[in-house]
């Protein structure tokens, strides 16, 4: 409690985290006594992290939750999701109010090395963009020269379109909110000429916008925006936990292990495909979870394909194509360490 204190302390005078400030301990054994998981989430973005009008949570970033969930507790419902603004999230996780961060965040060097935090994988390939009303006539971002832009405070894109626009001596003005759907908003409502964000992210906020084909998404990538899940440094045994969850839908899909075959591979399947789902070797022991952790994930949650499909991909109103996102040995950089 005492080292909570400090922390959120610390975070309130603003000041960064090192490593040696983060908090140590066992996230997993916590986790195995509260019986449920602490997810932070976005306040809602399509496709990533949505809450329905039942309640019910979906998305990419809600999946990497659901199978840590079924991977640590065998039941991929327990997680008890918390919605964070940008501003708000990595303080969440620092003082312990969550046990990982799955919110669309960008892995960078800064957050990496000075935020007492770790990034457990990439679970999307993203690229900041732009999207303009179709009624400007804009046809590519160099064309944005004194327009104002409409982003969302406290995410990577404020320092990834400052570097564009003095790249191309241009110059905008920003204006700032703290959620994507105030962001959305303000972009309806003609604050700003244009709206910048994540490709994935302009995508979702588009078919919110009550006329989505008035809008378009200008061709130009700006930057690189690698998104995956976070967790507090000084806790290998939990970073091992997620990263390996991500590793095994991403592994699952590569050995074309389903939610639907994956009972039957348990048995009939490769040695490879054994070994992922438990009945062979001891990876799970070496995680200190269940033999049967990966099989769980994919058999309750679905392989990294699956997942992609029902939240962003053609089963999906987004309908993005997997382009980075496929796997290395089909045109993408998706990739998982060896399994063994």
């Amino acid at each position: 409690m005492k080292i909570k204190n400090v922390v959120m302390t610390l975070a309130a005078a603003g000041l960064v985290f090192s490593a040696q400030t983060s908090i140590a301990g066992t996230t997993l054994d916590a986790v195995k006594k509260k019986g449920v998981l602490s997810c932070g989430v976005s306040t809602g973005l399509a496709g990533f992290s949505q809450k329905d009008e039942k309640g019910q949570w979906s998305g990419l970033d809600v999946d990497v939750c659901r199978g840590v969930a079924a991977a640590v507790l065998g039941d991929a419902s327990k997680v008890q999701y918390k919605p964070l603004t940008a501003k708000e999230r990595f303080t969440a996780l620092q003082s312990g109010e969550i046990d990982i961060l799955s919110r669309n965040t960008t892995w960078t060097h800064t957050r990496d090395t000075s935020l007492g935090l770790n990034f457990a994988g990439v679970i999307y390939y993203d690229g900041a963009g732009f999207m303009v009303s179709k009624k400007l006539g804009v046809k590519s971002a160099t064309e944005l020269n004194g327009a104002n832009a409409c982003i969302q405070a406290g995410t990577s894109t404020e320092l990834a379109i400052s570097d564009y626009f003095r790249e191309n001596n241009m110059k905008y003005k920003a204006i700032t909110f703290d959620t994507s759907d105030q962001t959305r908003a303000g972009f309806e409502s003609g604050r700003c000429d244009f709206l910048v964000s994540d490709q994935s992210q302009l995508y979702a906020l588009r078919i919110g916008l009550k006329d989505p084909d008035g809008a378009i998404v200008l061709p130009e990538v700006i930057s690189k925006e690698p998104l995956g899940p976070v967790v507090r440094q000084n806790d290998d045994e939990w970073f091992n936990v997620v990263k390996w969850v991500v590793n095994a839908s991403i592994e699952g899909e590569y050995q074309g292990v389903t939610s639907s075959n994956a009972e039957e591979m348990k048995t009939k399947g490769n040695p490879g495909q054994k070994r992922l789902l438990g009945t062979e070797g001891d990876l799970g022991e070496k995680l200190g979870l269940p033999a049967d952790w990966a099989f769980q994930v994919i058999k309750q949650v679905g392989n990294y394909a699956e997942s992609f499909e029902r939240n962003v991909g053609q089963g999906s109103p987004l309908k993005i194509a997997r382009g980075l996102n496929a796997q290395w040995n089909k045109g993408g950089i998706l990739y998982s360490p060896a399994m063994r």
